[in-house]
């Protein structure tokens, strides 16, 4: 449940659409959901704006759909991200109107298409560095925000990445990919005044042990305010990415309550007296 959502519940109760027990049934599993081998929080939309993500990994099928069920009866989207092929096939079927992306590992709903604010480019250095790259682009996508991609521009041919510059310097937020020594995000934070996540990936030869060398490269990074998430972690950039731009969707609606309230101020019977008064 999200502001919008208990806002409209305590407007239908205040109208007498709905009595009290039908309050108290729609808040009953507010804060969290037991369902024994899982405990579902409810109340991460409210608190963060955000609902809970699945984390496929070391979950069974039969686990990562009851609690993909519980999610998703409360009417907000649902992503599981390390989805494996066959708990893929189980949401498909539970679930026939998400998509699947199997080179990203995940498998979403839109139940709520709201307006997107914040624009998020997502680049990776090569192709390899798309499944990562996907997953954060459809983390940012599904929380809220437009995004675009733009694949394989890494360093060993800089000048590919050149003839985007102006896409990069446009976004509110750039998600950089890359394996081998993560140069790439150094890169692109030296040439626009956007915000950086540099996203490390598991791809590489021998030295680069499995990403290690590219996050040490990305955190040591000489250039100012790149931000580094852990390796493969796509979800966690699309998340921080997000996150920029919902203070955007925030301020839009804090705008609009303002101008809202200052026309039914205007409206009002006192207002009138009290310039009737000034006269």
């Amino acid at each position: 449940m999200d502001e919008n959502r208990l806002r409209s519940l305590l407007e239908r109760f205040r109208s007498g659409e709905i009595d009290a027990d039908g309050v108290v049934s729609e808040l009953r599993f507010l804060p969290f959901e037991d369902i024994g081998f899982a405990k579902v929080d409810h109340h991460r939309m409210l608190r963060t704006g955000f609902p809970e993500v699945v984390y496929g990994e070391g979950k069974t099928v039969d686990q990562i759909v009851s609690i993909a069920e519980k999610i998703a009866s409360r009417k907000v989207n649902l992503l599981v991200t390390r989805c494996a092929p066959d708990a893929a096939e189980k949401l498909a079927v539970r679930f026939p109107e998400g998509t699947s992306m199997k080179e990203a590992g995940v498998f979403f709903v839109e139940a709520e298409r709201k307006e997107k604010l914040g624009y998020v480019l997502v680049i990776t250095a090569g192709t390899t560095d798309i499944p990562a790259a996907e997953e954060a682009a459809v983390t940012a996508s599904l929380f809220g925000c437009n995004v675009d991609r733009i694949y394989d521009v890494g360093v060993a041919g800089v000048h590919r990445l050149m003839a985007y510059r102006s896409l990069i310097e446009e976004a509110d937020v750039v998600i950089v990919a890359a394996g081998m020594e993560g140069a790439l995000a150094s890169v692109v934070a030296s040439i626009c005044r956007t915000p950086v996540i540099a996203l490390p990936t598991s791809v590489g030869y021998g030295a680069s042990f499995g990403g290690l060398a590219a996050l040490l490269g990305m955190m040591t990074s000489c250039v100012s305010g790149v931000t580094v998430v852990n390796i493969d972690n796509g979800y966690g950039a699309g998340c921080a990415a997000a996150a920029v731009c919902s203070r955007a969707r925030d301020l839009a609606a804090r705008i609009v309550r303002a101008q809202s309230d200052a026309s039914d101020a205007e409206r009002s019977p006192e207002h009138g007296q009290s310039e009737g008064k000034a006269k």
